[in-house]
């Protein structure tokens, strides 16, 4: 059957399927990031005649992409007000029972993720699950992948929850005339979500593995290992030099953290600063990279004894640990190609990965998604700093003061825009570029954060992927794969064709991002509806259930990723809840889609 199928194609559909495959094995083999591997499929199809020339940027200008930035910047807005904080400091009523941390955490980060950027309801519950653990004797690793997969499960609530159920809403109003509406989801996205939470509340957290993680600075970077006193005694050949001229001057691999100078005590010096005989040098490097410093300057070893972190922490000093985003621009260098201390301001301390620290030399570790660093740096730019780099950092930054005009200020625009939506005055997408406006307007945020707190690897895929998924079914590719699915489910009911859809869309968003999943599946379950004569709204609705339930890997979606360094999970630890998870989803979801959404509707 597959041969005959080969044989039949035409050379375009040869030619789709061979981008769309080599595109998926760019984005599971992971050496680029998503966003680049999806202009080189949009490129690739532009160039071999799958995409007209003057259409291939035109996706940039989807109302799909439009909504998600929006969705974005508005979330944003609801975070600086203070709203969101004040529900996160409910969960200290908590209690020390895991059952009970686990179903508050996942509960709250469920309903924020419904309405809000479901990455940043879970980063901002990150550190409070983290402080949680610590304060009751539990390991993180026990809350934060429940955590992760609740602002999965909350993002099928709205139409706004995810990207997937935006471009599901776009497919609609392109196959049938009218979009999915806001509330148009609850139905089945509740019923998954509410399925989901007990499952994870009573017994899924029971099947994490307990792993280290960063419950404590100390315990997870034991900076002892990698710090010394070094004196300046007198008459030493580079007494007198700069920082810098010290650099320069010696072949090993180090960082001058903090400096004594008489009764001066100096975190993170200058590398203008003179080291003058009598100086106290704190210095991290190895065993062998520190003998050749002190040979290369004429330096002498203090005396031994145990440094902390206070050592590395001053009034204007201060160290934090962060995890690395999935779109960080770091990804993939190291801190000496960096030279972090000089772009960043910024001295690394440690890196672990997976719960573990590293022991190798820091400056050639090259960074990856999801690890943690130690860093040292001016405390009051560490935000910002981490925000350039794309760390999310792991301490608490306190709650934000209330301010209650900020709050009603905040909740009204974004209400209104949701009414507005519901009740079909505005499509969703100018809608949220209004709320966005008048956020700024309002001074909720500044066009800085504006442009910050968008997600821009999804725009661009986004903007990508969606004229290579129109190729996919203009070139009659998604009708082929849809007749594939139809012969293996043939003389079975529809039910059994829409489970194979879900499924395979639920496998694919566990390898790529989940809004690839949902622009290459839409056009198969478009074409599954067309060839059976059904509506194509179950169809469609099981896409966008599927693209959102990414549980059995750390790669499907950046929640997932982000836990993946402070939980201290290894790539196998996901399947473990995250396979009967998947399964749950699937016995709730099929009967409530058939329910909400009927075949012949």
């Amino acid at each position: 059957m597959f041969a005959d199928a080969l044989l039949g194609m035409t050379t375009d559909q040869l030619l789709i399927f061979g981008v769309l495959g080599l595109t998926l094995l760019l984005f599971i083999w992971g050496r680029w990031r998503y966003d680049i591997v999806s202009l080189l499929a949009l490129i690739t199809a532009t160039v071999v005649g799958l995409v007209p020339w003057d259409q291939a940027f035109l996706g940039f200008g989807h109302p799909a992409v439009i909504t998600v930035a929006a969705v974005l910047v508005a979330s944003r807005g609801l975070l600086n007000s203070g709203a969101v904080d004040i529900m996160a400091g409910w969960l200290s009523r908590a209690g020390d029972s895991p059952t009970r941390q686990v179903a508050s955490l996942t509960g709250l980060v469920t309903l924020l993720s419904g309405f809000m950027n479901n990455v940043g309801a879970m980063a901002l519950l990150l550190p409070v699950s983290i402080r949680m653990a610590i304060k009751s004797g539990n390991s993180p690793s026990i809350l934060l992948m429940p955590l992760a997969f609740g602002s999965l499960l909350g993002g099928l609530i709205t139409m706004i929850g995810t990207p997937p159920n935006i471009i599901i809403a776009t497919f609609r109003a392109e196959s049938v005339g009218e979009p999915f509406g806001m509330f148009d989801f609850t139905p089945v996205g509740l019923g998954v979500a509410v399925a989901g939470l007990l499952f994870i509340s009573l017994l899924g957290w029971r099947l994490v593995p307990v792993r280290k993680s960063p419950s404590s600075k100390e315990r997870l970077f034991e900076i002892e290992n990698y710090l010394a006193e070094v004196h300046v005694p007198e008459g030493a050949r580079m007494a007198g030099k700069t920082l810098q001229e010290v650099r320069e001057g010696s072949k090993a691999e180090f960082q001058v953290l903090g400096l004594l100078s008489g009764e001066t005590r100096i975190a993170s010096p200058s590398i203008f600063h003179p080291l003058i005989s009598g100086d106290i040098l704190l210095v991290e490097s190895d065993a062998d990279e520190l003998k050749t410093f002190l040979d290369d300057t004429g330096f002498q070893l203090g005396e031994e004894k145990t440094l902390g972190e206070e050592a590395l922490s001053s009034k204007d000093t201060g160290i934090v640990e962060a995890v690395v985003k999935t779109e960080s621009i770091i990804i993939g260098r190291t801190a000496r190609s960096l030279n972090m201390r000089w772009r960043y301001g910024v001295n690394l301390v440690g890196v672990a990965r997976h719960g573990v620290q590293l022991q190798e030399r820091l400056g050639r570790v090259r960074f990856q998604a999801g690890d943690v660093l130690l860093l040292q740096g001016p405390r009051e730019h560490l935000p910002e700093i981490l925000n350039t780099m794309g760390c999310l950092p792991l301490a608490e930054r306190g709650l934000r003061l209330a301010h209650p005009r900020r709050i009603v200020l905040s909740v009204a625009i974004f209400g209104s825009a949701i009414l507005a939506v519901a009740a079909g005055i505005l499509p969703v997408q100018i809608a949220l570029v209004s709320a966005a406006v008048a956020m700024v307007m309002g001074g909720l945020l500044n066009l800085r954060e504006v442009y910050t707190s968008i997600d821009w690897p999804v725009i661009i895929l986004l903007g990508a992927m969606i004229p290579v998924g129109r190729a996919l079914e203009t070139t009659g590719g998604a009708g082929l794969i849809a007749e594939s699915i139809l012969a293996v489910s043939g003389g079975y009911t529809p039910i059994v064709s829409l489970a194979m859809l879900l499924v395979i869309t639920m496998f694919l968003s566990d390898i790529v991002n989940n809004a690839a999943a949902a622009v290459l599946m839409a056009p198969i379950g478009l074409g599954i509806a067309s060839f059976m004569g059904l509506s194509p709204d179950p169809f469609l609705m099981a896409v966008a259930i599927g693209a959102s339930c990414a549980f059995l890997t750390p790669i499907g979606h950046q929640s997932n990723t982000l836990v993946m360094g402070p939980g201290g999970y290894h790539f196998g630890d996901y399947w473990r809840m995250g396979l009967p998870m998947e399964v749950v989803i699937a016995v709730v979801s099929i009967p409530l889609i058939v329910i909400f959404w009927p075949f012949s509707g």
